[in-house]
């Protein structure tokens, strides 16, 4: 039941405990009824909260089944194309960052919106929608109208990670999707571009709540997924803290001159593109980060000494990423009666 369930209910108990004050016991009535109301106000406080909250058992009675469903489409869809458990990471990541983690980054455009698929971070560059359609559908035949598309993408992503060799974490649910989508949101630079500074890294990190640390913790999802010669272009020509080898390698197929081969493709982590493990880390300290976002967290800054923490500890690493994989999931959550459970995730029910 909600709060505004709850409290409606306590009153109507208490007058009619005051009503039956009059044929009872002066000392009965002031135990019973003294008990009976500090245990509904009690419930009453603690209802309310409960759902600010998100949970790890959030859906334990009302879709057991959930887990199983999402992760049997995400297994198939990863081994047709390994891929595609970074780019199931990189939804939750860039839903995340605008207007936190409510699903948004799903929404078409309709005519009272504009959505985030068309933002300058988000397009001809997001993919997995039509997984994420998948795994809906089969979660509706378990439990319709129960699991938010926002904790979808929330379970997705671990378990992209741990199909691909990386951590598990129990995911905190109970998000409940947004009604809207905001293009100007999504390009007002929240989402932190492959060109950014240590310092815009770090600024645009704090600002949904994740710490220094999380941001390096975070940045090793680039173990894992590909990305277009647009956003490492100028880093492999013109940049000098690059491994000479290594920027030939990427030039063979990186012309350039803009508007050729603009869309091919290279893996983020050169060493191991289809393994979550440590590489991209090793990669960094060798001077092989693709992008300039990469290679500034070892650049004789102050997060060159965790980088090189994580390339020697897999251990660490795993557990600082999947802390800090929780800590981006609680961002402004929708919560409560907050939102609505989308019945289909690319568009408000």
């Amino acid at each position: 039941m909600q709060h505004h369930i709850l409290k409606p209910l306590f009153i109507q108990i208490f007058n009619y405990l005051l009503k039956f004050e009059t044929m009872a016991s002066s000392n009965t009535f002031s135990l019973c009824s003294l008990l009976v109301i500090v245990t509904l106000g009690v419930l009453v406080g603690f209802t309310g909260n409960s759902h600010a909250q998100l949970s790890t058992n959030f859906y334990s009675k009302s879709c057991p089944q959930v887990f199983d469903a999402v992760k049997s489409v995400v297994k198939s869809a990863v081994s047709k194309e390994k891929r595609m458990g970074a780019s199931l990471l990189r939804l939750h990541f860039h839903d995340c960052f605008v207007n936190g983690c409510d699903g948004s980054v799903l929404l078409d455009d309709t005519s009272s919106f504009t959505g985030e698929k068309t933002a300058l971070p988000n397009n001809n560059s997001l993919r997995g929608f039509e997984v994420v359609d998948k795994i809906k559908s089969q979660v509706e035949k378990a439990c319709p109208g129960v699991v938010s598309c926002a904790d979808i993408l929330a379970i997705a992503s671990r378990d992209s990670v741990q199909i691909l060799g990386g951590p598990s974490w129990e995911v905190k649910l109970g998000r409940r999707d947004s009604k809207t989508a905001s293009l100007s949101a999504a390009n007002s630079g929240v989402i932190p571009p492959p060109t950014a500074t240590l310092n815009e890294l770090t600024t645009r990190f704090r600002a949904v709540g994740l710490s220094q640390r999380d941001l390096v913790a975070l940045s090793g999802a680039h173990t894992i997924g590909q990305a277009r010669c647009t956003t490492f272009r100028a880093r492999i020509y013109n940049e000098t803290n690059i491994d000479a080898s290594f920027a030939r390698t990427r030039q063979n197929t990186c012309p350039r001159t803009a508007g050729y081969g603009d869309d091919n493709l290279a893996p983020l982590d050169i060493t191991t593109p289809n393994t979550f493990d440590t590489a991209y880390f090793k990669n960094l300290v060798n001077q092989k980060g693709l992008l300039r976002s990469d290679q500034i967290l070892f650049n004789g800054g102050p997060t060159d000494s965790l980088v090189k923490s994580y390339s020697c500890s897999a251990n660490t690493f795993n557990a600082d990423f999947a802390k800090a994989m929780i800590k981006m999931g609680d961002n402004k959550a929708l919560t409560g009666s907050k939102g609505e459970i989308r019945l289909n995730c690319r568009k408000p029910n």
